[in-house]
């Protein structure tokens, strides 16, 4: 079953509270859905993180884990779905989500070159931080509802294939 696999590879919910970053959330981390492994609140915190990593801002982790806590949606695996966005992948997430954004907002798209300097910020990002924040809502979105649909639907394939392989009890009564 997925709870099984999850429960192997997840911390337990001692290691996660008393984690030092995570430990300023006090009381609130004993909430119990917060760590059930059911289809449900693991699909809510998949949906939740996929949709946190496909924005543009610094902390995902830190976001998703306070959101998680705020809908009471699994707090672990929320942080681990952001990771969706990350070194290898976030250059071109973020490039094509930019297209995206213009396509949709009807601009032209624009051969920018990224240098972390001020100047950067304070002249080419306003030129561009409209099309890339609605593209990467878009395409956080579309991530939440497949994460979704591949928990749901996956759990539940599992759970369908676990039963079928138990063994049938014959319920056979004399005489009816």
């Amino acid at each position: 079953m997925p709870r099984k696999f999850l429960k192997r590879i997840m911390p337990d919910h001692e290691t996660m509270r008393e984690h030092p970053h995570l430990r300023k959330f006090g009381q609130r981390l004993t909430e119990p859905r917060l760590w059930h492994l059911n289809r449900r609140s693991v699909a809510g915190g998949m949906a939740l993180g996929l949709f946190v990593g496909f924005m543009p801002v610094l902390g995902q982790m830190f976001i998703a884990a306070a959101l998680a806590i705020w809908l009471r949606v699994n707090l672990p695996i929320a942080s681990m779905a952001v990771w969706v966005t990350n070194p290898f992948t976030f250059a071109p997430i973020f490039f094509y989500a930019y297209k995206l954004g213009a396509w949709i907002l009807e601009v032209p798209v624009g051969q920018y070159a990224f240098t972390p300097s001020w100047e950067w910020f304070s002249y080419e990002f306003l030129k561009i931080w409209q099309p890339l924040l609605l593209g990467c809502t878009i395409m956080g979105l579309l991530a939440a509802l497949a994460g979704v649909l591949f928990v749901r639907i996956g759990w539940r394939l599992v759970v369908i294939r676990s039963w079928s392989k138990r063994p049938h009890k014959h319920n056979s009564r004399s005489g009816v």
